[in-house]
């Protein structure tokens, strides 16, 4: 069986995973696509993405186009002879990308769609409260994640796990979903099932977060706030305003519901058990296990009560 000619084309850490396992089955990769370097740290010196730090390590063809409209990156593109397209947690591809290759162009997308469509499914689906997800390989279209399926794998989310955690599961078996898939085209077996047509008022998305999302409101129930506070850890983190004589703003990586029946007070209020840290939520009490506060580094809440006091501050 004769080897198709992949152009894998990703950025982060995510997409590394699964152009290894590509590049460990021996699978021919004709170039790697991926973001231009960009400037990080204290002396913003130009740092390559994850996948482009892995591609130069095991001598892979590196592009990184600014457009990919330009005729300048077309022509290299076409040059390469790609007969698939490999897309991993990439960009927005214009046609004349993503049509290029004679047997197309597939993404991995890390929900079970059609649901969760959009830049951040890992975390939606946690913030929703989901106990199921999943990752799916998908032939490219022209509207945003709606090309027809290939495979999906699922998997199941636990009552404690992050956004990280599910994360890190996902990438693992989406890497493993991606040579499937590769396997399957080559074979001439894959499935190319269309998406169901679910109605739109039962379709959740998966919008790209912003600062506000991350916003704390205390007046919602402590399951509600628990799921964001899991669906936004690490990265890029709830968040609440201590406020006091001087406002200052606690991130919540970690929290716990509270099984116990401790009198309810105005939402936001702090209290404190020994070196234990709660807020009142609207229904119930929320325990804060791990919270940065603005300027410190990542500790337990225990650790930030050794040396920091909640008297007269409350949370909003």
């Amino acid at each position: 069986m004769n080897k198709e000619r992949i152009v894998f084309m990703g950025t982060p850490e995510f997409a590394v995973a699964s152009l290894k396992a590509l590049v460990d089955a021996g699978e021919n990769v004709v170039a790697v696509i991926t973001a231009p370097d960009k400037p990080a740290g204290r002396g913003m010196k130009l740092q390559p993405s994850a996948v482009k730090q892995f591609a130069v390590e095991h001598g892979l063809r590196v592009l990184q186009p600014t457009n990919l409209r330009s005729e300048a990156f077309l022509s290299e593109l076409r040059s390469l002879e790609a007969t698939l397209q490999i897309v991993v947690a990439f960009r927005m591809l214009p046609e004349v990308v993503w049509n290029m290759p004679p047997k197309g162009t597939f993404n991995l997308h890390a929900s079970l769609l059609p649901q969760y469509r959009g830049a951040a499914p890992i975390n939606w689906a946690v913030i929703n409260g989901e106990t199921e997800t999943g990752v799916t390989t998908f032939f490219l279209q022209h509207q945003i994640d709606t090309g027809n399926i290939i495979f999906q794998e699922r998997t199941s989310i636990k009552p404690d796990e992050t956004a990280g955690d599910v994360h890190d599961r996902l990438m693992t078996i989406g890497a493993e979903l991606v040579v499937k898939t590769v396997n399957a085209i080559q074979a001439g077996t894959n499935p190319n099932t269309p998406q169901l047509n679910v109605p739109h008022d039962e379709l959740k998305e998966a919008p790209k977060l912003f600062k506000e999302t991350c916003r704390i409101d205390w007046n919602r129930s402590a399951l509600d706030i628990h799921n964001l506070i899991r669906g936004l850890s690490p990265f890029p983190t709830a968040y609440t305003e201590l406020i006091g004589a001087e406002p200052t703003m606690l991130k919540i990586f970690r929290s716990r519901l509270c099984t116990d029946e401790t009198e309810l007070q105005t939402t936001g209020t702090l209290r404190t058990d020994k070196r234990q840290l709660f807020v009142c939520c609207a229904d119930g009490w929320l325990e804060l296990l791990e919270v940065q506060l603005a300027g410190k580094k990542r500790m337990s809440a225990s650790d930030l009560l050794l040396g920091f006091s909640i008297e007269g501050l409350r949370a909003e």
